[in-house]
C-alpha cells in the first residue's frame, strides 16, 4: 500500500472528522479510506482516530502524529511547486482563529489588501471566541492575547494592544461622570467573563496598579454583546482601541478618567511550533505584522 498516500489519508480524515468527507475529497471509497487509516495505525502501533457513528476525532497519539505529518505533507506539496516554478506562489485555505473584537473595519481592509496582493489564498475566519486546539481542529494561525501557550506552538508579537475604560454619554449624563477612580466604585459594569470577575478591574500591570471594584450587570465571554451593552448605556466597559476609537469620534461613547493607567495586552500571532511553514501561512504572518498591518496601521488606532 502506498505509504505517502496513507498518510495524506488520514491527515484528511482527521481535518474532516469523516471518513466519508475525505473520501469524496479524495475520490477513494470509503472501504479504502479506511484501509489506508489502518495501515497507518498499524506502521505506527497505535490507534490514532477515535471512530463512532457519529463522528471521528483524533486521540492523543494522533494529534501528535498529525501535528509531526501534516508539515511534511505541506512541505512535499509546496517543494512540487517550486520545481513547477521559479517562485512559490501562496494559495489554498488558511484557517485563523481571531478573537471576536478584531471584527472591525480597520482590520477587514487590512485582510482585503491581503487577499489583493495573493488572490490564490481563501481566508477562514473563525471569530467564535472558543478556545480552539489548533492541530485538531486544523487551524493554520490564532491571534491571541493569551500569555501562555500550549505545548508545541510558538508565538510571534504582533503589537502591544491598549484598552480604554469606556462609556455612553447617556449613561453618564445618569449616573455622574468619574472624576476619579474613587468614583467609579460600585458602577455599573460590563464584565468580560474570561478575565473579570466579582467586577474586579486592575488597571495596568504589576502588583502596585490600583484596582477598583465595580458591580457587574452584564457578564460574557462574548466581547460583541458587551460592546453593543455600551453603547446602549447599560454600563461600562473596558475596550481595545482597535474597538473603541470609531464610537468615540462618533460620540456614542465617551473615554473615561484617560490619564488613569490603561491595561495593555500582547497581541501575538500563534501556530504549530515546525521549522517549515505553508506559504500561505508566512505571507500572512509577514503582511500583518508589516507596514500594512500592525506596524502600521493598526498598531496606530
Amino acid at each position: 500500500m502506498d505509504s505517502l498516500l496513507s498518510l495524506r489519508v488520514f491527515a484528511a480524515v482527521a481535518e474532516a472528522k469523516s471518513f466519508v468527507a475525505a473520501a469524496d475529497r479524495l475520490g477513494l471509497s470509503a472501504a479504502m479510506t479506511s484501509k489506508h487509516v489502518q495501515n497507518i495505525e498499524a506502521d505506527v502501533g497505535a490507534r490514532l482516530l477515535n471512530r463512532t457513528s457519529r463522528r471521528v476525532s483524533l486521540t492523543e497519539a494522533g494529534a501528535i502524529y498529525l501535528a509531526a505529518v501534516r508539515p511534511l505533507l505541506e512541505g512535499l506539496d509546496e517543494t512540487a511547486e517550486r520545481l513547477a516554478q521559479s517562485t512559490i506562489v501562496p494559495r489554498g485555505v488558511l484557517r485563523i482563529s481571531l478573537p471576536v473584537w478584531l471584527a472591525e473595519p480597520a482590520f477587514v481592509r487590512v485582510l482585503a489588501s491581503y487577499r489583493a496582493r495573493y488572490p490564490e489564498v481563501t481566508l477562514d475566519l473563525d471569530l467564535s471566541g472558543r478556545a480552539v486546539n489548533m492541530v485538531e481542529d486544523g487551524y493554520d494561525l490564532a491571534l491571541r492575547v493569551s500569555p501562555a501557550l500550549d505545548e508545541g506552538l510558538i508565538a510571534r508579537r504582533l503589537a502591544e494592544i491598549t484598552f480604554r475604560m469606556v462609556a455612553a454619554p447617556q449613561l453618564l449624563d445618569r449616573i455622574g461622570r468619574p472624576g476619579g477612580l474613587a468614583d467609579l466604585v460600585g458602577a455599573p459594569f460590563l464584565a468580560y467573563s474570561p478575565i473579570s470577575t466579582g467586577g474586579r478591574v486592575r488597571l495596568g500591570l504589576g502588583p502596585n496598579a490600583p484596582e477598583i471594584r465595580m458591580t457587574p450587570v452584564l457578564q460574557s465571554a462574548n466581547e460583541t454583546v458587551l460592546f453593543q451593552a455600551a453603547l446602549e448605556g447599560m454600563g461600562i466597559a473596558i475596550m481595545p482601541d482597535m474597538a473603541a476609537q470609531v464610537h468615540l469620534k462618533d460620540g456614542r461613547l465617551e473615554q473615561l478618567l484617560p490619564e488613569a493607567p490603561a491595561p495593555a495586552v500582547t497581541l501575538s500571532a500563534i501556530y504549530p511550533d515546525r521549522s517549515y511553514l505553508p506559504a500561505k501561512t508566512r505571507s500572512f504572518l509577514d503582511f500583518i505584522a508589516g507596514p500594512e498591518g500592525f506596524g502600521g496601521p493598526l498598531g496606530m488606532t
